[in-house]
């Protein structure tokens, strides 16, 4: 991962991964925002204002060791709190295929060429009966993304080429009618700190009280 990062309106995105290996023992997942209506005969009216869920993690979790909470300490520093957007590798749903086998190039369909269209977004479906709910993709792990036209695998930079901070897929030549498109790939989470303070106790933490970091995905 490089240490690029674009600022806007003095809080940016920073192209960085929080360290893995404290990533690992977060807790978290997605949350929905579901608007509930009790009327007046029992029956419920419910809504929802998000197109997606939206992911959040307690990154105090996953701290070991007090070399662990330096290394923590140092990127909320380097990010200002909750300034700057990261990368986060959320262990428990990061590939594009299940957890039983390796990613291939026809893990998720990315849609379907009309003979001129050229950019498709990686995307991953969640499946459960005949429900299909799509997860946009923005920040796909580079060196890990495979494309396939139907089922043939494209070489990598082949007649295509990749933003790694969008997720678009550009090929140089538009899809044939009625070619599927397909991607395999691991990605990341775009998130940020959800606190602009971190406490610690050395004497706590040393007696397996953790502190409690939130972290919450961001739209980038």
């Amino acid at each position: 991962m490089t240490g690029a990062s674009t600022d806007t309106a003095g809080g940016g995105f920073h192209d960085v991964r929080f360290p893995a290996n404290l990533s690992f023992g977060a807790l978290g997942g997605p949350e929905r925002r579901t608007e509930v209506v009790t009327l007046t005969n029992g029956h419920e009216e419910r809504n929802s204002p998000w197109a997606q869920s939206r992911r959040r993690y307690d990154a105090g979790l996953g701290l070991r060791a007090l070399d662990d909470v330096e290394a923590l300490i140092a990127f909320f520093e380097s990010r200002r709190g909750r300034l700057h957007g990261f990368r986060w590798k959320d262990w428990s749903d990061y590939r594009s295929a299940p957890a039983s086998r390796a990613v291939s190039a026809t893990d998720q369909l990315l849609g379907v060429g009309d003979g001129d269209r050229r950019v498709f977004h990686l995307r991953k479906a969640y499946r459960s009966g005949a429900q299909v709910e799509w997860r946009a993709i923005t920040r796909p792990v580079a060196g890990s993304v495979q494309i396939a036209l139907g089922s043939d695998l494209l070489v990598d930079g082949a007649g295509w080429a990749l933003d790694a901070t969008t997720g678009a897929v550009t090929f140089e030549m538009p899809p044939g009618k009625g070619a599927e498109v397909h991607a395999g790939f691991e990605f990341d989470v775009p998130v940020r700190f959800d606190t602009d303070v971190i406490q610690v106790s050395m004497a706590s933490f040393r007696a397996g009280e953790l502190p409690r970091v939130p972290v919450v995905e961001i739209r980038a």
